[in-house]
C-alpha cells in the first residue's frame, strides 16, 4: 500500500520540461567562467574523486585547529658560526624547558645537562661516550625512551601525517610506530615497541636512531626559523652558517646591509667588492675569502708590498684595499648625483699631503697618511696596477661557485622584510622623517616611501643579481651605506674613522625612525604602513645593538618594537654587556631571550657547557593562537573554498569523477 503524502511534502506541479529545464539553469548559475573551469579541471587532477576531496577538505579544516608553530628569530650572526649552531640546536631555551618539563622530576641537573647535549650534538656526543667506553644497554634504552617521550610531546601540535614528513627516512617507519604507542589492555603495543627498542639495540642501530630521534627533536621544536639579517662580516664562518641554513627545513632571510654589500659583490659591484675585501681584512677574517670562497689574496699581497713597502703586510693590505674603496665610492657618487651622497666624496680634500680640512661646517685634523696612488688633480681614477688588482678581485667574486649558490640562497629564501602572523620582520628599518612622517626618496623621476620604498630597493637587488643591470649594480652600494637605505639606516663614517684624528668626526647619526619607534604612536604609523594591527601588531627588527650594559631593553613601544640585535659577534658583546637575544613566538605568545656569550663546540661536549639564557621579556597574546589565526590558516581556508567550489561542481555533476 502506498502511503498517502500531505500537501506540505508534495512538490510544486510541474511539466517534465519544466522541472529539467529548472535544473539545467541551477547548474548553469554554478557554472564558472571558461578560465575559473579550466583551473577547477586542473585541480580535479589532484583530487580525482569526491572521497578524496573530502579527506583533504576534513584534513585541512581539522589543522586549522591546532596550535600555531613556534617561530623562531635571530638577527645579526656575523659569522658566529658556532654560538649560531649552538642557539640554533638548543632553540634558545625551547628544547631544555620542554626536557624540564617531563623529566625534571626525573633527572638530576647532571643528567638533564648530558641529555640535553646529546640531543645538540648527538654523533659527536656518542663519538666522546665511546671513546670512554660510558654506554652500555642501559643507558640506550634510557635515553631512547627519553627521547622517545620528548618527540611524542613535540609532536602533539602537529598532524601525524606532518611529523612524519619530518622524520629522517630511513627510519619514518619505526619513528611512526614509536610515536603513536597506545597502551591497551594486555599492554601488546608496549611489548611490540620494547621489542623494537631491543631489536635495535643487539643489531647496532642504537647510534644511529639516536641521531635520528635528535633531529627530529630539533625540527619539532621549531616551526619555521627567521633569521633578521646580517649573516656575514666581524666573525669568521659566515659561509659555514649558510651552508647550515641551506640544509634548514623552513627559513626566511630578511637582508641585512652587511648581506647586501655581499649580494653587490657578487653582482660585480667594483666599491661592493672593495668593501668585502676590506672588511675581511679589518676584522682578521681573511679565512673565508680564501678558504670559503676560493677568492686568493695574493694579487693583494704583492700589490701591497710594492706600493706600502714600510708598512707590515697586512696594514699595507688594509690601507691599499681602504684608499681604493673611496676611489671606486668617489666615481659612483659622481655617476649618481641622484644618490645626493656628495659630502662622501672627501679623497680629493685631503690629496696632496693636507693636514685640516674642513667637512659639514667643522674643521677637523687629518692623520699623517700615505698616499702614492692618489694624484692630487685626479684623486678617485684608479693606477694601472689598482685597476689589473679590481680585475682579478671582480673576476675571483664571479667565478666562485661557492659563493654564488649561497648568494642564491639569499635571493630564493630571502627579501628586504617580511610580514607574518602579524608581524613586519626587517633587519633595518623604515625611514621616517624628524616629525614621523615618511621619508620621500626620489629615484627615476617617482618619489618612494614607506613600503613602496622598500619594494622599490628589494625590485632592484632582484635586478642586479637576474639581470645585471648597470644602474641597479650600482644601486647595490648605496643600499649597502646610504642614510635612507632600509638596511642602512644611519650616516656612515669610514672614511673620517680612517683619516680624521677626533674622534667626534667618527659620529654616525641614526634615522628618525630609531626614536619614533620608541613610541606607540611612532609604531602605529609604521604597522598601519604595512597593513598591520596597531594594538596586536609587532616590529621586529636587529641592526641596532642593544646595549644592556647600560640597562637598555631590547622591548620599545610597550612592546609594540622588538630589537634582537645585542651582540651575537664577539667583538660588540663588551660594549653591548651580553651575546645578543633571540625571539621566540609560539601559539601562547612571544618571548625575548638573552644569551651569554658561548664558549665553544668543545666545551659543550667535553662539560655538558651551554648557552647560559634569561628570559628578559614576555608579550602574551590576548588568546592562544591557533594555526586559523596564521597568515598560513588564512591560506588554508582560501584553499578550502576552492576545494568546497570544486565539490559543488562534482556533485552537480559540472565535473565528473575519475576512477570512481
Amino acid at each position: 500500500m502506498i502511503p498517502l503524502l500531505c500537501a506540505a511534502h508534495i512538490a510544486p506541479s510541474l511539466p517534465a520540461t519544466e522541472t529539467a529545464k529548472g535544473e539545467e539553469n541551477q547548474n548553469m548559475n554554478m557554472m564558472p567562467n571558461d578560465e575559473r573551469m579550466e583551473y577547477l579541471n586542473l585541480l580535479a587532477e589532484q583530487y580525482p574523486t569526491i572521497q578524496a576531496l573530502c579527506t583533504e577538505i576534513i584534513n585541512l579544516r581539522a589543522i586549522l585547529n591546532l596550535p600555531k608553530g613556534t617561530e623562531h628569530f635571530i638577527s645579526d650572526l656575523h659569522g658566529e658560526y658556532e654560538a649560531f649552531s649552538h642557539i640554533l640546536n638548543n632553540c634558545s631555551g625551547v628544547i631544555r624547558e620542554k626536557a624540564e618539563v617531563l623529566f625534571g622530576h626525573e633527572i638530576g641537573r647532571e643528567e638533564m645537562n648530558d641529555l640535553l647535549t646529546l640531543i645538540y650534538y648527538p654523533a659527536e656526543k656518542l663519538e666522546r661516550l665511546h671513546e670512554r667506553d660510558a654506554l652500555d644497554e642501559g643507558w640506550y634504552r634510557r635515553r631512547l625512551d627519553q627521547l622517545i617521550r620528548l618527540n611524542r610531546h613535540l609532536s602533539s601540535k602537529y598532524t601525524r601525517s606532518k611529523v612524519r614528513k619530518a622524520m629522517p627516512p630511513a627510519y619514518a617507519y619505526i619513528l611512526d610506530e614509536l610515536l603513536h604507542a597506545q597502551p591497551d589492555e594486555d599492554n601488546n603495543q608496549l611489548t611490540y615497541h620494547r621489542k623494537i627498542i631491543d631489536t635495535l639495540i643487539r643489531i647496532g642501530g642504537g647510534d644511529e636512531f639516536i641521531i635520528a630521534l635528535c633531529a627530529l627533536t630539533k625540527r619539532l621544536a621549531v616551526d619555521r626559523l627567521h633569521i633578521v639579517g646580517d649573516i656575514f662580516d666581524r666573525g669568521p664562518r659566515a659561509d659555514s652558517i649558510l651552508e647550515l641554513l641551506t640544509r634548514h627545513h623552513a627559513v626566511d632571510v630578511e637582508w641585512g646591509n652587511h648581506d647586501i654589500l655581499w649580494m653587490g659583490a657578487a653582482c660585480g659591484n667594483d666599491p661592493c667588492i672593495a668593501a668585502v675585501v676590506r672588511n675581511c681584512l679589518n676584522y682578521g677574517n681573511m679565512e673565508i675569502l680564501e678558504k670559503g670562497y676560493g677568492i686568493s689574496l695574493r694579487p693583494l699581497s704583492l700589490f701591497a708590498q710594492r706600493q706600502y713597502g714600510t708598512l707590515a703586510l697586512e696594514e699595507a693590505q688594509l690601507h691599499a684595499m681602504t684608499v681604493i674603496l673611496f676611489k671606486l665610492e668617489g666615481e659612483l657618487i659622481l655617476r649618481h648625483p641622484e644618490y645626493g651622497m656628495e659630502e662622501r666624496r672627501l679623497l680629493h680634500r685631503i690629496a696632496g699631503g693636507k693636514r685640516r680640512v674642513t667637512v659639514r661646517g667643522n674643521d677637523w685634523a687629518v692623520r699623517e697618511t700615505c698616499l702614492p696612488t692618489v694624484d692630487p688633480e685626479d684623486a678617485y681614477s684608479l693606477s694601472v696596477d689598482e685597476e689589473a688588482l679590481m680585475d682579478a678581485f671582480r673576476a675571483a667574486f664571479e667565478q666562485s661557485d661557492r659563493l654564488h649558490r649561497h648568494i642564491r640562497f639569499l635571493y630564493n629564501r630571502g627579501s628586504l622584510y617580511r610580514v607574518e602572523n602579524g608581524s613586519l620582520i626587517c633587519h633595518g628599518c623604515v625611514p621616517m622623517t624628524d616629525d614621523g612622517e615618511l621619508t620621500q626618496v626620489g629615484f627615476g623621476g617617482a618619489a618612494y616611501a614607506g613600503r613602496a620604498l622598500l619594494n622599490y630597493h628589494e625590485a632592484m637587488a632582484r635586478r642586479a643579481y637576474f639581470q645585471r643591470e648597470p644602474a641597479a649594480v650600482d644601486f647595490m652600494w648605496y643600499m649597502w651605506c646610504a642614510e635612507l637605505s632600509p638596511v642602512c639606516g644611519r650616516e656612515i663614517r669610514t672614511f673620517e674613522r680612517t683619516f680624521f684624528l677626533d674622534e667626534a668626526s667618527w659620529a654616525e647619526a641614526i634615522n628618525p625612525y630609531y626614536r619614533h619607534c620608541e613610541t606607540r604612536e611612532g609604531c602605529a604609523r609604521i604597522l598601519r604602513e604595512f597593513g598591520l594591527s596597531e594594538e596586536e601588531g609587532h616590529i621586529v627588527n636587529g641592526h641596532m645593538p642593544i646595549l644592556a650594559s647600560r640597562g637598555e631593553s631590547p622591548v620599545k613601544a610597550s612592546g609594540r618594537m622588538i630589537i634582537i640585535d645585542g651582540g651575537f659577534c664577539r667583538s660588540m658583546q663588551k660594549k653591548t654587556g651580553n651575546a645578543g637575544y633571540t625571539l621566540i613566538a609560539n601559539s601562547h605568545g612571544m618571548r625575548i631571550v638573552a644569551h651569554q656569550p658561548f664558549t665553544s663546540i668543545a666545551a659543550a661536549l667535553d662539560s655538558n657547557d651551554d648557552i647560559h639564557s634569561e628570559l628578559r621579556a614576555t608579550l602574551p597574546f590576548s588568546r592562544r593562537r591557533m594555526v586559523c589565526d596564521t597568515d598560513n590558516g588564512r591560506n588554508i581556508l582560501r584553499r578550502v573554498d576552492v576545494l568546497e567550489e570544486l565539490l559543488g561542481l562534482y556533485r552537480a555533476g559540472l565535473i565528473r569523477e575519475k576512477n570512481a
